[in-house]
């Protein structure tokens, strides 16, 4: 599936051969659409169950809506697909198939899932299942989704702390124990790391800058390219001020506590959280890749009931129509392919479309509001009309 491949989905009466035969009505399509812009194949649409007049447009107007949602679900899903595989473009497309099918074979071979959605309900009834079924869809992958960002954050802490400078890393497997005072009534060891370049400031200001510093404690613990890491011991009375005036200098102050056995911890807590992360790596994987075949699924089972309904409004009763899937290579294409049907079939719009001196199609009133189910604003074509692109 390329992401330049984009197929429009159209309704039109059987009406538009003399025979008004659904097959004839396919041929006299498939001779409009040149073998350059695209190729037309029939897309089967099962009759519903048809309500009230009123019942229809309030029901075009709620798939329009959730054909919109279903559409973000979709995105939705390949953007967590990009972002577990780190944008490797050729992997997240291996994982786009829709029910073990590549997504053109699925669409071409469409067939409306009458197990799942018996198409002997109320067209009300339909939507709700859909509706319900993608919103389940979208909260189990963006659920295990934000778990995963939790494990992977979680884990890129832990090691930013064993790779980070003095400032930021952990200290566990640096500290020796022998130079922190440790149970003491009145005294304790700060550890202070001391940017490279004001080491000297530090060892001839650090007993003055607060009270009841012991003389000379400082004591050299560790150093890096941009840290060195002292201890130093103060009276726990005047503790804060101390640390407060390191801060002030733009020394930093490390929050050390020894625990026995703190570098063995560490080092399993980073094996348990890498596990975990990797564990929840697969299952998001995995969700995401049924997760995106379900949700497009939905989507298209949603814009084949527009299609319908939009049908039934714009054809009126008794059903006399035909279906078809027209895939084109890309955008211009698509255009093209739009263009000569709007020629050979504007005389469905009535006087929403007219010619130019030139003989050009072109629609006589611009501002006419969109046909119901359409969508505010949408351009209004002379028979129904939807696109299908996947991102």
């Amino acid at each position: 599936m390329s992401k330049t491949t984009k197929y429009l989905l159209i309704s039109l009466p059987t009406s538009i051969t003399p025979s008004s035969n659904k097959d004839d009505a396919l041929d006299a399509v498939s001779t409009i659409i040149t073998p350059d812009n695209g190729t037309v194949s029939s897309f089967p649409i099962p009759e519903f169950k048809i309500g009230t007049l009123d019942a229809l447009v309030q029901q075009a107007d709620e798939l329009a809506k959730l054909e919109s949602s279903c559409q973000g679900v979709v995105a939705k899903i390949s953007d967590a697909l990009n972002s577990v595989l780190e944008g490797d473009q050729e992997q997240v497309e291996k994982m786009k198939n829709v029910n073990d099918k590549p997504v053109d074979q699925y669409l071409r071979t469409f067939s409306w899932n009458k197990v799942k959605y018996r198409a002997d309900r109320s067209l009300g009834e339909l939507i709700d299942l859909l509706e319900k079924e993608a919103a389940s869809i979208d909260n189990d992958v963006r659920s295990k989704y934000s778990q995963y960002n939790q494990a992977k954050n979680t884990l890129a802490t832990l090691k930013r702390k064993q790779t980070g400078n003095l400032s930021t890393k952990s200290l566990t497997s640096i500290v020796d124990p022998r130079v922190l005072v440790q149970d003491s009534e009145y005294i304790e060891t700060h550890l202070v790391a001391i940017p490279a370049q004001q080491v000297k400031e530090f060892l001839k200001t650090y007993e003055t800058i607060s009270p009841m510093v012991v003389p000379r404690s400082a004591n050299l613990v560790a150093s890096d390219d941009e840290f060195t890491l002292y201890a130093v011991t103060t009276f726990k009375k005047h503790s804060p001020e101390f640390v407060h005036k390191c801060r002030e200098q733009k020394w930093v102050p490390r929050d050390f506590k020894y625990v026995e056995g703190g570098k063995e911890e560490e080092r399993k807590e980073v094996e348990r959280v890498g596990g975990n992360e990797r564990k929840l790596w697969g299952e998001t994987l995995r969700l995401g890749r049924t997760g995106w075949s379900e949700a497009v699924m939905v989507w298209i089972h949603v814009l084949v009931l527009r299609v319908f309904v939009e049908t039934v409004l714009r054809y009126g009763l008794p059903l006399d129509f035909v279906c078809a899937l027209v895939r084109t290579p890309g955008s211009k294409q698509a255009d093209k392919a739009k263009r000569a049907l709007d020629e050979k079939y504007s005389y469905l719009a009535g006087n929403a479309f007219g010619r130019d001196k030139k003989g050009r199609v072109k629609r006589d009133d611009p501002g006419e509001i969109a046909m119901s189910g359409e969508g505010a604003g949408a351009e209004y074509t002379p028979y129904v009309y939807y696109e299908i692109q996947f991102s």
